[in-house]
């Protein structure tokens, strides 16, 4: 999943964003709204991280997700032939 996809569903995604970034408050994830650089800055806040640190861990977040997703395509019940 691409930055852009994460951002458009925001509001899906704030979920597992909060799961993986327990520190990052309600009202965080308000503020971040899909902005990838606002993410960076409020782990960095919470965290006390350096920005190249948050940046692998947001990159790190955004391609596991890319991973699942394409685990999840082409798993239904009409792609399974038998």
């Amino acid at each position: 999943m691409n930055w852009d996809q994460i951002a458009g569903q925001w509001k899906q995604m704030q979920g597992k964003v909060k799961e993986k970034f327990g520190k990052l408050t309600d009202d965080d994830l308000k503020q971040i709204a899909g902005k990838r650089d606002q993410l960076i800055g409020k782990i960095q806040e919470r965290y006390g991280l350096a920005k190249e640190e948050a940046q692998r861990r947001v990159d790190e977040f955004a391609s596991a997700h890319q991973h699942a997703e394409a685990h999840q395509v082409g798993h239904g019940p009409s792609n399974n032939p038998r």
